[in-house]
């Protein structure tokens, strides 16, 4: 019996231990050379590829590797980089970081390009920016240097670069071209870097098109295929063979075009595309491989073997099984690097996930299809891996109506609270976090490791607190946070405190450029057994006689910064997760908070890619799971939530449905441009669209955050506006933070004295 090959759509590239990460922002503050982050760089690269090649792999990736953002390395490839950016006078990496999170500094002062989330992941891309005067040609050479660093470690790889498509979709465009006036030069840059790859010694080339799996207009359609009709051939004259490779879902709307351009080989999500089997029945090229994307690359639940083989016996009867290769979904950016890193949780526990690297190992185990691996696999699957919760069942079931609906409505609210609150025009506050200093960072470790006692921990973090209390009291902020010092992420807290979730020590995942992200693992039927933040706000107020913000992480944002379930739906468990948080809500109003945010940042991110489906299999739960949160508290409880870095414009609509009170959102490097949607539906929940880019080192003048206020006030009613950064400020240094945040008070005391 012939195994069948395997391939990797991408792989992990932050470093086992983060070495990525440390080694960039060491970089950004001057501490090391680019030569030493290069070598770092190379080292992640190394790591990746023999990896692969030891697990057996058979078409191992290059060129998926990044020092931020694959965008944004393709948007430096093509040349499409803005020339305020040039104009710095930086080296090529330097420029690269500058475009990716600004720069202030003797060259010159610019903001970063926008950030925005890739598709339905928590990873984020940095929108490529192309104006009238953009030429786009080729300019770089990174596919070709990674391919032949990989050569010279002996190990052929498969280029992989995103394709024009959907590089082009996802551009802003500033001026009066649009994507069609880019596909000749774009065919050309593509037709380029092959020629360069060919000459190197590549075989093969793999073209991602994620953004086929949206919904495709016919004008897109016909952009998709002015732009392969010619590639391809192009490719083809290089000697390469080229795969289109798709995921996230199935490529419906060109189906029938793909299979037709003459690709060497196709890769289809079998995870995601809940079309991608019916598809094939309509047809596949007989000379073509079928890269069949089997293994699930977003979750780290061990792959059902028996569930793997029958899908793959389902795609055999279309396809001729020696042109089936076993595939990951996705590219295994999205999922930690392995297990074996994992120290604290017991084999018992370990053998029902597979990270990055035991994908691998699932990938050619299914390949071989071998009796006595399934036969461990099904054994695996026939136990019991956990036992219902049944009050937490019950209080499903007994859910109404009623609970999901707040009284009295929104308007009359505002004036209750109006007069409770009596903030001034445009008030102002954070949205939540405070910098995570090396002192804070110290003081957790040490506790965890138990080095110091809980008493001394809750001794530091009240003092922290107090200090944060009059730093914005001295800055002059409306409303005050307490700064979550005692939180090490947003989600992670909060599953920490609450029954039914695992924890991993090293299970880190690339949200964006150096930002990464522990996601909790929901393990079983989740609960609140006690409250969670209660003490801390209790405490926070107390410093004080201005509000202070009760800071709740929302129930879909913490399923979907979550690693969940497969066993049951993800409605179930966003259901679950909020009766905790409500729980939480309640016990915080009952202790005298009055301002409660809960915060929806990943609101957006499980919206599902085709717009046929966002209510039926997501808006319809998503929703109603955050009004179950607040449903019950007092008129006079204002309820705040905070959104970022997601497109919002076209669900607005169910934004204001969530019925909180005021809404916080990232538009700072969006270029405010919700607010027109905001202002077509007449939006009802007051608004604070971020005035500043907290992700960026930059420090905002007072100028230019009254110009932002005078946008937004143009575009919505002047009574609704809050004035707020447009994230939280945990990975920003004290000072820059300070400054900024003065700045913006005074951005709002003069704008208060020009329209009141």
């Amino acid at each position: 019996m012939t195994v069948k090959k395997t391939s990797v759509i991408g792989f992990p590239r932050i470093g086992r231990k983060r070495e990525l990460k440390f080694a960039c922002e060491k970089f950004f503050k001057g501490e090391i050379s680019e030569d030493e982050l290069q070598r770092v760089g190379a080292e992640m690269r190394r790591y990746g590829w023999q990896r692969q090649q030891e697990r057996g792999i058979s078409l191992i990736p290059s060129n998926d590797f990044s020092f931020y953002d694959n965008v944004l390395d393709t948007a430096f490839l093509l040349g499409v980089v803005p020339e305020r950016y040039r104009q710095l006078g930086l080296s090529e990496l330097e420029t690269y970081f500058a475009a990716a999170h600004g720069y202030q500094g003797d060259k010159g002062d610019v903001k970063a390009l926008p950030m925005k989330k890739w598709f339905n992941t928590n990873y984020h891309y940095i929108e490529p920016e192309i104006d009238d005067a953009t030429v786009l040609t080729l300019q770089g050479d990174k596919p070709v240097r990674d391919y032949a660093e990989a050569k010279a470690l002996g190990i052929d790889t498969v280029p992989a670069l995103i394709g024009a498509y959907t590089f082009l979709h996802l551009a802003r465009y500033c001026g009066q071209k649009r994507a069609a006036d880019f596909v000749e030069a774009a065919v050309e840059a593509y037709a380029g870097i092959a020629g360069q790859l060919a000459a190197a010694g590549a075989s093969w080339i793999s073209i991602a098109e994620p953004a086929l799996v949206l919904d495709v207009t016919a004008e897109e359609r016909a952009l998709f295929k002015a732009i392969y009709a010619s590639l391809v051939g192009r490719l083809h004259a290089t000697g390469l063979k080229v795969i289109l490779q798709t995921y996230f879902g199935d490529i419906r709307d060109v189906y029938s075009d793909v299979v037709a351009l003459g690709f060497d080989g196709i890769g289809l999500d079998f995870v995601e595309g809940q079309k991608s089997l019916e598809l094939l029945q309509t047809g596949f090229p007989k000379d073509a491989l079928l890269f069949a994307g089997v293994v699930n690359g977003k979750n780290i639940w061990r792959a059902d073997y028996a569930q793997k083989n029958a899908l793959i016996a389902s795609i055999e009867q279309l396809v001729a099984p020696e042109r089936v290769v076993i595939s990951t979904s996705c590219s295994l950016l999205h999922v930690p690097y392995t297990v074996a890193a994992e120290e604290r949780l017991s084999d018992e526990t370990l053998r029902y996930f597979a990270f990055a690297e035991e994908k691998l190992t699932e990938l050619v185990e299914i390949a071989k299809d071998d009796a006595v691996t399934l036969g461990r696999n099904k054994a695996l699957f026939a136990g019991v891996r956990t036992v219902a919760n049944t009050e937490v069942k019950d209080a499903l079931a007994r859910l109404e109506k009623a609970d999901f609906e707040r009284r009295p409505a929104r308007l009359v609210r505002r004036q209750v609270q109006k007069e409770v609150f009596a903030l001034p025009a445009f008030p102002t506050t954070t949205i939540g976090s405070f910098p995570q200093t090396a002192e804070v960072r110290a003081a957790r470790t040490a506790f965890r490791k138990g080095t110091i006692s809980r008493e001394q921990y809750i001794d530091f973090n009240r003092n922290k607190i107090l200090e944060c209390i009059k730093l914005q009291e001295s800055i002059g902020l409306d409303v005050l946070v307490h700064g979550e010092f005692e939180r090490n992420d947003m989600v992670e807290y909060f599953g920490s405190k609450m029954d039914g979730y695992v924890f991993t020590q090293n299970a880190w995942v690339q949200s964006y450029g150096t930002r990464c992200v522990k996601p909790p693992i929901v393990w079983g039927d989740v609960s609140r057994s006690a409250p969670m933040t209660v003490d801390w706000s209790v405490f926070a107020q107390s410093c004080t006689n201005k509000p202070v913000k009760g800071m709740l992480t929302g129930p879909v944002t913490i399923l979907n910064w979550s690693f969940p379930r497969e066993d049951i739906s993800l409605k179930e468990q966003a259901l679950q997760i909020a009766l905790a948080i409500r729980d939480e809500v309640l016990d915080l109003e009952s202790n005298g908070i009055r301002i409660v945010q809960i915060d929806e940042a990943a609101l957006r991110e499980k919206l599902p890619l085709r717009k046929s489906c966002w209510h039926s299999d997501y808006l319809d739960w998503a929703i109603p799971a955050f009004r179950l949160v607040h449903a019950k508290v007092k008129p006079e409880t204002q309820i705040h939530t905070h959104m970022c870095y997601s497109e919002f414009g076209d669900i607005v609509r169910d934004i204001d449905a969530m019925d909180a009170d005021v809404i916080t959102f990232e538009a700072s490097r969006s270029d405010l441009k919700l607010l027109d949607a905001l202002n077509a539906v007449r939006f009802e929940t007051e608004v604070g669209p971020g005035v500043y880019d907290i992700h960026s080192p930059r420090v905002p003048s007072v100028d230019e955050i009254v110009g932002v206020l005078h946008k937004i006030i143009a575009k919505i009613p002047k009574e609704n506006v809050w004035v707020n950064p447009d994230c939280g400020l945990k990975t920003r240094g004290e000072q820059e933070t300070t400054q900024s945040l003065k700045n913006l008070v005074e951005a709002a005391k003069r704008l208060r004295s020009e329209v009141f």
